[in-house]
């Protein structure tokens, strides 16, 4: 039987716990402030990010692993496992995925099936965990492969942006987009759209927009079908909490958990964004 081995990067966001008990492999993203940089979850915790954010006029870049990092990873595995499953960060938002499957091609003695999450933070993550688990059972990467596929069609994820200020220096707001939806206290709700995170809706105030998160919510779990859900926060943890006992409290069928937006993915949505990321099981 073949061994399989599970990669990811680190925008997945999982927890140390997870990652030594499946195993996982995971490649850092870096988040850059001037001329200093950190590998998200190696150099740089979510919470160390968000304070330095917070001391910080300067806005944050990010990074992709360097082809050397996914290289050298390969060929390390190449010598205990036959095959590997690598899901990755949203091609629309990097080039993490495609560097991965570059250097994939590049390294002999193992089989690297490379796929797209269409996803980030805790959605990519469940499909490692899925992969994870399929991997511990026995399957087949064929069989791992077609399940993560049909998770990346049927997860929803769904965010409410705190301070619109993130998005237009980051670029995805012009300035009169930018006044405009300051001076009105719009909440966008963003979600990712072919593979790409844009606008689902605009909404005043941030109550109302998570109430029309929830809406979207009631639309797959109100019939009680099982569900694996997580509240994403971005340094808002006693909100994520909140919002999460609400959930649970309405929907007995939910399974829920908590997660960050870390570093790199918060560097573009800034600290305050709030959203929940679900699938059917």
């Amino acid at each position: 039987m073949s061994k399989i081995a599970v990669v990811t990067d680190s925008t997945a966001y999982l927890s140390q716990d997870i990652i030594d008990r499946y195993g996982i492999h995971v490649v850092p993203l870096s988040v850059n402030f001037g001329n200093q940089s950190f590998k998200e979850g190696k150099e740089i915790t979510t919470e160390e990010f968000y304070q330095r954010l917070r001391e910080s006029d300067q806005l944050p870049t990010t990074s992709q692993p360097a082809i050397g990092d996914f290289i050298a990873l390969y060929e390390r595995l190449a010598k205990d496992y036959d095959q590997a499953i690598a899901i990755h960060l949203s091609s629309g938002i990097s080039g993490t995925m495609n560097t991965s499957q570059t250097a994939a091609q590049m390294v002999e003695g193992i089989e690297v099936v490379v796929l797209d999450s269409e996803s980030a933070c805790y959605g990519l993550g469940f499909m490692v965990i899925e992969a994870a688990k399929m991997v511990a059972e026995g399957k087949k990467l064929e069989e791992i492969v077609e399940r993560i596929e049909w998770m990346v069609g049927n997860l929803k994820a769904y965010f409410v942006v705190d301070d619109l200020s993130y998005l237009h220096r980051g670029g995805r707001l012009n300035a009169a987009q930018f006044l405009i939806g300051s001076m009105l206290k719009i909440k966008p709700i963003i979600h990712f759209e072919n593979k790409k995170l844009v606008p689902f809706e605009k909404i005043r105030t941030k109550k109302k927009a998570i109430a029309r998160i929830l809406q979207l919510l009631d639309q797959d779990a109100g019939d009680g079908a099982p569900i694996r859900l997580s509240v994403v926060h971005a340094d808002v943890s006693d909100e994520a909490k909140e919002l999460l006992e609400r959930i649970e409290r309405t929907y007995p069928n939910i399974e829920g958990n908590i997660s960050d937006f870390g570093p790199v993915i918060g560097a573009h949505t800034g600290p305050g964004t709030i959203g929940i990321a679900w699938y059917k099981k």
